[in-house]
């Protein structure tokens, strides 16, 4: 019986990255090599100028890596023409920033439905969709609203409904619960949780030790070296 493995969602091998200065070449990544399964739930932690964050903007093919190789759904990052690139990226990932990154004058609905724009999809189904996710984040009663009129964690729940609108198999999310409360970063992090049962995979930074006790595995760089991956049972499923 043949058995078959599924493709890692994210696969990066002897990854470097320096960037350029006047005094040389500084080097932030040193050889990180991590896979990522369909399913996953990282915590990517470690101090400032630690890396997490350049690896983050990798992983989001927001940056090159100077050596290595990195592989998205099975496909070499590098390999890719700026367009196919594009196009993959749309598909596979949805991005959630600490700082929500909406448009300030476009109603909720419109900053979510805006990655389908770049997909090309029609008004009508965009906006259905659109409105699909924000009910799905509990904010189906929102729609016309404006990023002004509603809390934080609300304006975050817009920012996760607009990084799955496009239904992706990954949620890469920097920091996501950085402006926010405590009260509100667990019922963030209580969305998460969820999406992830639902089989997306999450790939997040935090310096929160509580918000990545969320994940069931911890990935901790210093000095730009993977120091520890390790697997951990969520603390979602230990409250049960």
């Amino acid at each position: 019986m043949t058995v078959q493995t599924m493709t890692p969602v994210i696969e990066v091998r002897h990854l470097y990255k320096d960037y350029q200065t006047a005094a040389g070449a500084f080097p932030v990544l040193k050889d990180v090599n991590l896979v990522v399964q369909p399913g996953d739930y990282l915590a990517i932690m470690g101090p400032s100028g630690s890396g997490k964050s350049t690896f983050m903007n990798i992983l989001g093919c927001l940056d090159k890596p100077s050596a290595g190789e990195y592989f998205l759904d099975g496909h070499a990052v590098a390999k890719l023409d700026g367009s196919a690139l594009a196009r993959l990226r749309n598909k596979t990932i949805g991005f959630v920033f600490q700082g929500f990154n909406l448009l300030a004058r476009s109603s909720l609905l419109d900053n979510v439905a805006l990655p389908l724009v770049y997909s090309g999809v029609d008004k009508h189904t965009r906006h259905e969709k659109a409105a699909q996710v924000l009910a799905k984040v509990g904010l189906g009663n929102y729609l016309n609203s404006r990023p002004s009129q509603i809390s934080g964690g609300q304006q975050q729940r817009v920012a996760i409904a607009r990084a799955l609108v496009n239904s992706p198999s990954l949620i890469l999310a920097d920091e996501p619960t950085g402006n926010l409360d405590s009260k509100t970063s667990e019922e963030i992090m209580q969305l998460f949780d969820s999406l992830n049962r639902e089989g997306i995979s999450i790939v997040l930074v935090t310096h929160e030790t509580d918000i990545a006790e969320h994940a069931s595995r911890q990935v901790r760089f210093l000095d730009g070296k993977i120091v520890q991956d390790s697997i951990s049972q969520p603390a979602a499923e230990e409250a049960v």
